[in-house]
């Protein structure tokens, strides 16, 4: 079973994570949520709160085929500033493994050195002002390039994670979720 990390960080947008957390179980992913400071209870971007399973600290030496990134603000400038967590994303990249990012949250990939010379996109104005080095920036709901996959914002949060459900599932699995969400 594929394991994946989502960091929940205060300010986190709300819509985003509970999607794509939601998502990803559905496609019976082991998904594994943790809040980058002590407090389980996160207060997101809305108003909502949100309970993280673990803390980062308590998973930061763990293996996991993915690492997802709610966006929101100011969560994704936490996600950007933790050092651990940036750690954490080079390593995955390094060892063949995955990360997303979705709205204002791929400026925590271009933090971590992981969109130089990579096609990504975000919530307009997030990271096309401000590219890494040699990226080209798209105006497109899912990015994938390589190991490092991107997202436009709430509105393609569901879109996002199905990407994600076929990366690690296959496409048998995203049709079957998939299918059972459009039933009306």
């Amino acid at each position: 079973m594929p394991k994946v990390l989502v960091p929940l960080a205060q300010g986190c947008e709300e819509l985003e994570a509970v999607t794509i957390t939601d998502i990803l179980v559905r496609a019976d992913i082991e998904v594994v949520t943790a809040s980058l400071d002590n407090e389980k209870v996160i207060q997101a971007s809305r108003g909502m709160q949100l309970i993280a399973k673990t803390t980062l600290a308590d998973v930061e030496n763990e293996v996991f085929d993915l690492i997802v990134l709610p966006g929101g603000l100011p969560g994704a400038d936490h996600l950007q500033n933790d050092v651990r967590l940036q750690k954490m994303l080079q390593k995955n990249i390094q060892q063949k493994r995955y990360v997303a990012a979705i709205c204002a949250a791929p400026k925590a990939l271009v933090a971590a050195g992981l969109l130089d010379g990579k096609q990504a996109t975000s919530f307009p104005g997030v990271i096309d002002e401000n590219p890494a080095p040699n990226m080209q920036y798209l105006e497109q709901a899912v990015v994938q390039d390589g190991q490092v996959i991107t997202s436009r914002g709430p509105g393609t949060a569901m879109d996002f994670a199905l990407h994600l459900v076929e990366l690690l599932q296959g496409k048998a699995v995203r049709d079957s979720v998939e299918s059972v969400l459009q039933r009306v």
